[in-house]
């Protein structure tokens, strides 16, 4: 009942809030969000965790590195909250974003060659598999449900008409529904920077970290190549996402070993996602629990 009421109250909240973003616009809305962001993050969220994170990632660091780098979070944070009010733009345009190596993509399409895409929270995480299925990839998407249940229909809701309208939900519940996309030859798409339970104690900078197994284990099972992404914010507001080499693990049998080595080369590809900015990755998540 108690978690009822606090999730009653989130809720309240982040719709008045989107209201207020609804009539400012998207302009004045970062602005704004920007501020409060900044000003309330501590509240949010520990600090303490943020910097310990951060250690991790880069060492000791100095004051004012950690300032810049967790008030830079908070920005990044804030911006892609009030875009979730803005998906529409973003699914009809294409000012906003520049991709790198596209070529990857359009040879992934001509050859009709179904992947599996990974990345992590980095800088407007969602534009990923919007631009993906803008490309013409058949593109299914995991994804981990909002714990409040007030929020998440509304998230559902907006990720299926303007992200990518095939959904499969974290966990044994979307197991079928994966395999059915992965029968019929569909790309799949998703994140590997969270904590997971299932997973395996892998290395991510040196300390171990519950890892997924997923991507590794389809691509062995069905012999789909890996493509890494990455997208990071930029200081215009635009965004540059760049798409890597495929991994390729059609020479590998699909054994306990190889799984293991394909998912350390991806936490070491994640590693270099986050070195490029940590400020765009999710520093408020107890990571390394």
């Amino acid at each position: 009942m108690i978690k009822t009421i606090k999730y009653f109250l989130q809720a309240l909240c982040i719709y008045s809030f989107f209201i207020i973003i609804k009539i400012l616009g998207l302009k004045l809305s970062k602005k704004l969000f920007i501020y409060l962001f900044k000003l309330s993050g501590s509240l949010i969220r520990s600090t303490s965790m943020i910097i310990k994170n951060l250690e991790i990632i880069l060492g000791v660091v100095n004051k004012d590195t950690q300032k810049e780098t967790v008030s830079n979070m908070w920005s990044n944070y804030a911006c892609t909250f009030v875009e979730y009010l803005f998906l529409k733009k973003f699914r009809n345009e294409n000012s906003h974003i520049n991709i790198k190596n596209k070529e990857i993509l359009n040879k992934i399409i001509k050859n009709n060659q179904p992947c599996i895409f990974v990345s992590g929270h980095f800088g407007n995480f969602e534009l990923m598999s919007m631009e993906l299925t803008k490309a013409g990839i058949n593109l299914a998407t995991i994804y981990r449900p909002l714990n409040n249940f007030f929020i998440n229909p509304l998230m559902e809701f907006l990720r299926k008409k303007f992200i990518c309208r095939n959904q499969i939900k974290k966990g044994k519940s979307g197991m079928r529904k994966l395999i059915n996309y992965l029968n019929k030859n569909y790309s799949i798409a998703l994140m590997i920077d969270q904590r997971v339970s299932e997973g395996e104690k892998l290395p991510l900078f040196k300390r171990d970290a519950y890892t997924t197994t997923i991507p590794a284990q389809l691509a062995l099972r069905y012999k789909y190549n890996i493509v890494p992404i990455y997208i990071e914010r930029k200081i215009d507001g635009k965004f540059e996402m760049e798409i890597f080499e495929p991994i390729n693990v059609n020479d590998k049998e699909n054994t306990k070993f190889n799984k293991l080595e394909i998912t350390l080369k991806l936490n070491e590809i994640l590693e270099k996602f986050i070195l490029k900015n940590p400020s765009q990755w999710i520093l408020t998540h107890n990571r390394w629990k």
